[in-house]
């Protein structure tokens, strides 16, 4: 009986699976500890209300224009700035009993006369509590579609275990994502919605090609367990999953730094979300799968010719 080569040469990630089990185990509990606690920083896309975008000819101070703002009855108001010193945005809670332009005028009079009468009205939006309640209904159900699509997908493709890793992957990247948001109360809005559907797509693309190649190894070398297996495939893609993922990180610095405010949550969830897609490739779906038993029967064709099929010499 021959000796199985050695795989010392493979880098032995699934070693170290329960190290980084651990991790994400944390994080995850962070991450929903934060998002029971502090809530998710939802823009006016999702709550409704007010948003007025004013300019100021010199760096403005945010507690006098929240003092102004309080002394006028507008003492719910969220003031920040917006890209620079001089832009600040006014976000407030929905007023059924006055139109939006009419408190645009009435906040932007009362700024004028108290602080500078320079100060000019840059936009104004306005958004329905319906509208808002509408639009976390359907984000949440794309998620959780998008989710059993991909299941249904992996597990006709390969095997119901890759499958299982495959959506506890992308589970983890949107559930840590959000703790991230949550954690820093960064604004919550339909932009950010969107970069976390992009991140399932991207991290679902990465997993598909690592489920690819362990089942191509698994058929190819019949000698190996399962854990040295996945090692060999792990290793395999791992230059490309690195290359794509730093390419797309270029992009994504760009955009975070010279995109400008209005994407800036969006830059922020896709940045995150790619290196988190990119660990939870290598280190969460292939554990899962390990641990849920793959094996080499499991993704053998049903019909083989078995013929040698032990008698593959490893390189």
């Amino acid at each position: 009986m021959r000796e199985i080569i050695s795989t010392d040469e493979r880098i032995p990630f699934m070693r170290f699976r329960g190290v980084f089990a651990i991790i994400s185990g944390l994080l995850l509990v962070a991450s929903i500890v934060s998002l029971s606690v502090n809530k998710l920083n939802f823009g006016l896309d999702f709550t409704g209300g007010t948003l007025i975008e004013v300019g100021f000819q010199q760096p403005a101070d945010l507690n006098q224009v929240r003092s102004v703002l309080d002394d006028n009855g507008f003492g719910d108001a969220v003031v920040q700035n917006y890209g620079t010193q001089q832009d600040l945005l006014i976000r407030l809670e929905p007023r059924t009993d006055v139109k939006a332009e009419q408190l645009g005028t009435t906040i932007l009079d009362a700024l004028r006369a108290n602080i500078d009468a320079g100060i000019e009205m840059r936009r104004i939006e306005f958004v329905g509590p319906n509208v808002g309640d509408e639009f976390i209904e359907q984000g949440g159900l794309a998620m959780l579609t998008a989710l059993i699509c991909i299941l249904i997908y992996i597990a006709l493709r390969f095997e119901w275990r890759l499958a299982v890793g495959a959506v506890a992957a992308l589970a983890h990247d949107v559930i840590l994502t959000l703790g991230l948001f949550s954690f820093l109360q960064l604004e919550f809005d339909l932009t950010v919605l969107a970069a976390l559907l992009a991140v399932i797509g991207y991290s679902i693309n990465d997993t598909v090609v690592v489920s690819d190649r362990i089942r191509e190894t698994f058929r190819k070398y019949a000698k190996l367990t399962p854990m040295q297996t996945v090692n060999r495939a792990l290793t395999d893609t791992l230059s490309r999953t690195l290359v794509t993922s730093l390419t797309t990180i270029l992009v994504l610095l760009t955009l975070f730094f010279l995109g400008g405010p209005l994407i800036h949550g969006f830059s922020t969830a896709l940045l995150f979300g790619v290196v988190i897609g990119t660990y939870s490739s290598i280190f969460i779906a292939s554990s899962v799968a390990i641990t849920f038993g793959v094996s080499r029967e499991d993704l053998m064709p049903t019909e083989v010719e078995k013929e040698g099929a032990d008698q593959d010499p490893l390189p």
